[in-house]
């Protein structure tokens, strides 16, 4: 074979990113120049003239991209070698990159070995700027296949043991919601999660942050509905010492903290519109300013944004901007309540009773198919969330290790689908029950704090706009009670 003269030129080249590479060629001076070449600019360099120790490094290594030399005999031309030896590398890592090199410039060749399972081609003597530009799109290649992987397990594990309760369930419903999720943790794209109180909102998005790209990165949440708001903007974009009276230091907002990460905006339709259009800029251009800054700071986050309000009416009642609404529902993910896949309550009461049993040192073995009959009878108002509180009270109750209809609660008890045959057969749904429950017990906090929407929207744990909103569902204005 030819061999290739040792000079190496001085080349100002950026690699984007480092790997490992392992160069296989029978000519030592060959192996001697690329390796004096390359190893500047990577992360490790190995070099081999014996084919026999392929998977040795293969195993041991674990290279990005391997140089594979096509012919291994004096006057050799046939490349036949070369591409046994590819095969062996891909019995052993079938994503592996390969890429061939070959004194004699040969497209049948070079097309055959990219049919065959070949990343690319390099003919020798090779030009050293194709050469490193052709190594650093391997590594790209190699990294992105070892993280698809890495997601293709972790979706398989999440699809064999599901470990959040908003997971469980094999409803048509639920098989809806997770093919979506497993969909979703291969994009970047921003997501708005609707559903009801208790569905369980920020656990889904926990679970698409922890099987995204972004699983490394942080996850921070922030219920919008919660903040004050004098201190909303303060909250998401953060200040400076002396930005405002009460601040005495430096503050990151939340966008820096989920920086390389996903920010969880919960109850994403309490956001004031001020604090909407300073959002909308912030996505649009990916940088922030700080209250008091002027500094504009880049962030690199993915929101997962959340709301049991239609923000579509939001919109039309000029509460929310319909241009943020566009850049938050990239994709939309539908939770569906508890009364819409109550076949999965028993896998769910399985989870929590399994759950709690940790959590409170109990040892509760069971529930009666009675009591199971009885939770598939109730609509669960609060959803979830409900049915877990429900459960865990009857744990505490039950003394002999098996959970019984008089464990349960009250209103669960006094409720199964014979009486809901006679309360739709009197002209009142289940809906329309639980709706007229929600409204008294709404009527009730409301008198019971003299009308003070924030002291009662505080003792109902729910935001003053959201109450606001359910005042004006139920027709509660102030006037009329």
């Amino acid at each position: 074979m030819h061999v290739q003269a040792v000079f190496i030129p001085f080349i100002f080249v950026r690699m984007e990113e480092k790997g490992k590479i392992l160069i296989i060629d029978d000519n030592k001076d060959v192996l001697f120049a690329l390796n004096l070449l390359l190893e500047p600019y990577m992360q490790k360099v190995k070099v081999t003239t014996q084919p026999a120790r392929i998977e040795y490094f293969m195993r041991t290594f674990q290279p990005d991209v391997v140089l594979l030399d096509m012919n291994f005999h004096r006057d050799a031309v046939s490349g036949q070698e070369g591409f046994e030896y590819l095969g062996q590398i891909l019995e052993i890592d079938p994503q592996a990159v390969v890429i061939f090199m070959t004194a004699y410039s040969d497209i049948e060749k070079a097309v055959k070995a990219i049919k065959v399972g070949a990343t690319d081609f390099i003919s020798k003597p090779w030009e050293t700027e194709k050469l490193l530009a052709t190594l650093s799109s391997g590594i790209r290649l190699s990294h992105s296949r070892k993280e698809v992987g890495r997601l293709r397990e972790q979706m398989k594990a999440m699809k064999a043991d599901d470990t959040l309760p908003e997971l469980i369930g094999e409803s048509p419903a639920m098989l809806k919601v997770k093919d979506t999720i497993y969909k979703l943790v291969e994009t970047d794209a921003n997501i708005l999660i609707t559903g009801e109180s208790g569905t369980g909102k920020e656990l889904i998005a926990r679970a698409v942050h922890h099987n995204s790209l972004r699983a490394n990165g942080p996850f921070v949440a922030i219920n919008c509905g919660a903040i004050p708001l004098t201190l909303m903007e303060s909250e998401l974009f953060g200040h400076e010492r002396g930005a405002f009276t009460d601040a005495k230091e430096a503050k990151a907002g939340t966008f820096e903290r989920a920086n390389g990460g996903t920010l969880f905006l919960d109850e994403v339709g309490e956001l004031p519109l001020d604090a909407q259009v300073k959002l909308l800029r912030v996505l649009e251009e990916r940088k922030i300013t700080r209250i008091g800054g002027k500094k504009a700071i880049p962030v690199d986050v993915r929101i997962v944004a959340a709301t049991n309000c239609n923000l579509d009416d939001e919109v039309k009642g000029g509460h929310f901007r319909l241009d943020l609404l566009y850049r938050l529902n990239v994709f939309t993910l539908i939770l569906p309540p508890l009364r819409e896949r109550k076949e999965d309550i028993p896998l769910l009461a399985n989870f929590f009773i399994r759950k709690h049993n940790q959590a409170l040192s109990l040892d509760v073995q069971s529930i009666t198919p009675e009591a199971v009959k009885l939770l598939s009878s109730y609509d669960w108002p609060g959803n979830v969330r409900d049915l877990e509180n429900a459960l865990q009270s009857a744990m505490i109750l039950c003394t002999d290790g098996t959970i019984r209809p008089e464990h349960l609660p009250d209103r669960v008890k006094g409720y199964d689908s014979t009486e809901e045959a006679t309360i739709a057969g009197s002209g009142g749904s289940i809906r329309e029950i639980n709706a007229q429950m929600e409204k008294e017990l709404i009527l009730e906090a409301l008198k019971k704090h003299n009308f003070n929407r924030t002291l009662t929207a505080e003792a109902l744990a729910i935001s003053r706009k959201t109450l606001f909103n359910k005042m004006k569902r139920y027709g509660l204005s102030t006037d009329e009670i």
